[in-house]
């Protein structure tokens, strides 16, 4: 296990049932994560971390709704409900979710102008969060993915982790998905092609 890591991305309040963006099953995933952190030595959390009137907000542009789409400077956007606010008890981790043996928490989506699904990249695919480096300064070659959402921001960072020379895995029953317009099948197909493995 001294070259695998798991990464945990976002199981937060507000991603979770009775959350401004709750993810269905997203409470049911908790326990089977906490069964996982137990079996690997390393473990990251990504931490959805947005400003207030986030640019990602549909609530930041007049007329707007949630989940239409926009363009933005570094491409296309869905527009979300105001979510894991920083500070906000929304933004907070799943209160049943095993912390202790996180060793690096990555905060992403708090530059007010840009979103951010991936735990390795902004959504412009050029700033990174410095995830890569850390990881190779450990030694990590290998990442197992698991959290929320299946589609978007596991999917990302998956994709991102091969990308940057790492193997990657998904554990399709600790996450589930939002599936907005047929994005599940999608991005399934998408990780499988670049090389994921989805379990």
């Amino acid at each position: 296990m001294a070259k695998d890591a798991l990464i945990v991305i976002d199981v937060q309040n507000d991603f979770c049932e009775g959350g401004s963006l709750a993810v269905s099953g997203g409470n049911e995933i908790v326990p089977i994560i906490n069964k996982l952190i137990l079996r690997f030595d390393r473990v990251i959390l990504t931490q959805d971390w947005h400003t207030p009137a986030h640019s990602s907000f549909a609530s930041s542009h007049d007329g707007k709704a949630p989940f239409e789409t926009i363009t933005m400077p570094y491409g296309q956007q869905t527009l979300w409900p105001d979510h894991c606010v920083q500070g906000t008890a929304g933004a907070d981790f799943h209160p049943d979710l095993h912390l202790t043996k996180a060793e690096l928490i990555i905060r992403k989506g708090f530059r007010p102008h840009i979103d951010s699904y991936s735990a390795f990249y902004e959504n412009d695919h050029v700033t990174p969060t410095g995830l890569a480096g850390y990881l190779r300064e450990r030694g990590i070659t290998h990442v197992t993915f698991a959290g929320l959402a299946t589609d978007f921001c596991v999917a990302y960072s998956a994709l991102d982790a091969v990308k940057q020379g790492f193997t990657a895995e998904v554990l399709l029953d600790a996450c589930r998905a939002i599936d907005l317009g047929g994005s599940l099948a999608a991005m399934t197909t998408r990780m499988r092609r670049a090389g994921v493995t989805l379990i």
